[in-house]
């Protein structure tokens, strides 16, 4: 194996890709964003890979398994691909929450963010550059993921990002984020600038 070479656009899924319904399980509820479509097509064309990073705490709180959330998301993707988007190359999410309704799922784990491991998973499995890839998120808790994984990281602020912090195991610090704008099209313009 060659040394890690490959750049990658890191996904939030909801608030960056679809509408944040909160604790989505239903895919008639999907809904992409607007300018996601075309946002993803600039980012794929300029080489980055595009991998969704996303707490699922329906999961843990016995409201979806971890095969319904699979399949939950292969639905964003059609609808995605739909849109005119073009595929992604992979997801990652986290079941876990620190006071989950399942014990099973209730654990102080490294892979929900505001932690890196799910970037760092990512980044193992695909041999990519982490100092050369963004973090998309609409959450602190995104951008501090980010940046503890190497990234720069963009806020787009779609909605969510007005909404309490979600639950963590540890205290929430800050990170600031290296843009901020309102949505996927504007970041993947200012990532396009810096080298894509």
């Amino acid at each position: 194996m060659g040394s890690a070479n490959l750049r990658a656009v890191f996904l939030d899924r909801d608030g960056v890709l679809i509408e944040d319904v909160n604790l989505l399980t239903d895919p008639e509820r999907i809904r992409v964003l607007p300018g996601v479509a075309d946002a993803l097509v600039a980012l794929k064309d300029a080489g980055f890979l595009l991998l969704v990073v996303s707490n699922q705490t329906v999961v843990a709180r016995g409201l979806a398994n971890e095969d319904q959330v699979a399949a939950l998301q292969r639905a964003v993707e059609q609808r995605l691909r739909a849109a005119g988007a073009p595929g992604l190359d992979g997801f990652y999410f986290c079941p876990h929450h620190p006071r989950a309704t399942l014990a099973a799922y209730r654990r102080d784990c490294q892979c929900r963010k505001p932690r890196p491991g799910l970037l760092l998973q990512a980044a193992g499995e695909h041999r990519i550059d982490l100092a050369a890839s963004y973090m998309v998120g609409d959450r602190p808790t995104d951008l501090l993921a980010g940046a503890q994984a190497g990234c720069r990281t963009v806020w787009v602020q779609t909605g969510s990002h007005l909404d309490p912090p979600i639950e963590t195991s540890e205290p929430l610090g800050a990170a600031a984020p290296d843009f901020v704008c309102a949505g996927l099209a504007e970041a993947a313009g200012w990532i396009l600038t810096r080298g894509g």
